[in-house]
């Protein structure tokens, strides 16, 4: 049988079957997915992986090779490389993971003003008017002292005991000052610990581990003293990133930010091992690139390279901000995150390493809230 009719006999089964073969009932007939070498399986995955490109919809054949069963779903995980390497967008995971380095993973974001809702796609062309593939929801709250925006898997699912939650951003009260909180769960030793120390007499901890939110990120913009006229100054402080990830040899970590701990990171020796480091290094620092006057255009620009076509206080570049101990701060010119407006409710959302889809899509959310202190 060749690869492509394995496929297509793949696609046509009513419905995607999550399948362990040791869990097969005697009797019944063999599910033959499960049934094939391993070595014979992972050659045909790693060639349906290969000719699938880089862009959605081809992605989607991988993915459901990934549903097939335990076999396939494991093998598929080793396989497919993570965004920082591969560039490629294919499982919710990868929204949580570094993005690459060489290049930025064209986005863009639909708001929608009756619902206070945005929705993040990727772009399956060049072009800014593509439908593009949907990756993340968020939902506007805002309460009397401050806005949360909800980030979500789904856009019709915006509970925060769901599974599809990803996490939220909070505002101040003046909306000068962002918080951005991972909604991952908590590890099994620290829930542990919580647990027992509720009940002293507890003997038994539950395999359900309670979901937590603890912040990732810090977003904070100065004062604009000329209001709309002037562009605005943003610094995003990337608590759970390490500055040591922008070195030639640095490396994020190849699941989500998340750490037990949220305290920024601090750096007290620099002969530690290269894992003690991650732990004690400055946090990873952006600000937002300075635009310059144009004299004959009467405005501030920026070069989007062709990514934001209308001017807006919102459109801004951010690049990595280096702190050295009594030296004053390097900037370096390459472009972390940029969003830009392109239509009346589109905007552009390009990022790349070492953030990750969600936290560009969290960082650009507080750009939309537009509070006197914030414009």
């Amino acid at each position: 049988m060749t690869i492509r009719s394995l496929i297509q006999e793949m696609r046509s089964r009513p419905h995607r079957v999550v399948h362990d073969a040791a869990s097969t009932a005697p009797g019944s007939d063999p599910f033959r997915w499960s049934e094939l070498p391993e070595e014979l399986l992972r050659e045909i995955l790693i060639r349906v992986e290969s000719a699938d490109g880089g862009d959605w919809p081809s992605r989607q054949t991988v993915v459901a090779c990934a549903g097939v069963c335990r076999g396939w779903r494991l093998l598929m995980k080793e396989i497919v490389s993570v965004p920082e390497i591969s560039s490629k967008l294919t499982f919710p995971i990868s929204l949580k993971q570094a993005g690459p380095r060489d290049s930025l993973v064209q986005c863009f974001i639909k708001r929608n003003r009756n619902t206070q809702s945005y929705h993040l796609y990727i772009g399956l062309t060049n072009s800014l008017t593509d439908n593009g593939k949907f990756l993340l929801a968020a939902s506007k709250l805002k309460r009397a002292t401050c806005t949360d925006y909800i980030i979500s898997l789904r856009s019709d699912d915006m509970s925060r005991r769901s599974n599809a939650y990803l996490g939220r951003v909070r505002s101040n009260f003046l909306g000068t000052k962002f918080t951005v909180f991972d909604g991952n769960l908590m590890p099994q030793t620290r829930a542990a610990k919580m647990l027992k120390s509720r009940s002293s007499n507890l003997m038994k901890v539950s395999p359900r581990v309670p979901q937590g939110s603890y912040p990732v990120a810090h977003i904070s913009y100065e004062l604009n003293v000329l209001g709309s006229r002037g562009p605005r100054r943003m610094r995003c402080v990337m608590d759970t990133v390490p500055m040591s990830v922008m070195e030639p040899r640095g490396r994020v970590a190849s699941t989500s930010f998340f750490r037990s701990h949220s305290k920024p990171l601090r750096s007290n020796s620099a002969s530690c091992s290269e894992s003690s480091n991650n732990l004690r290094d400055p946090p990873l620092v952006l600000s937002n690139k300075t635009p310059r006057w144009h004299e004959q255009l009467r405005c501030w620009c920026l070069n989007f390279h062709g990514r934001v076509t209308v001017a807006s206080v919102k459109n801004f570049q951010l690049v990595a901000v280096g702190e050295c101990e009594g030296e004053t701060e390097q900037r370096t010119e390459r472009i972390i995150l940029q969003f830009g407006k392109v239509g009346k409710d589109m905007f552009t959302m390009d990022y790349g390493y070492p953030i990750s889809a969600f936290q560009a899509f969290a960082i650009c959310l507080s750009s939309f809230e537009t509070r006197i202190a914030c414009e």
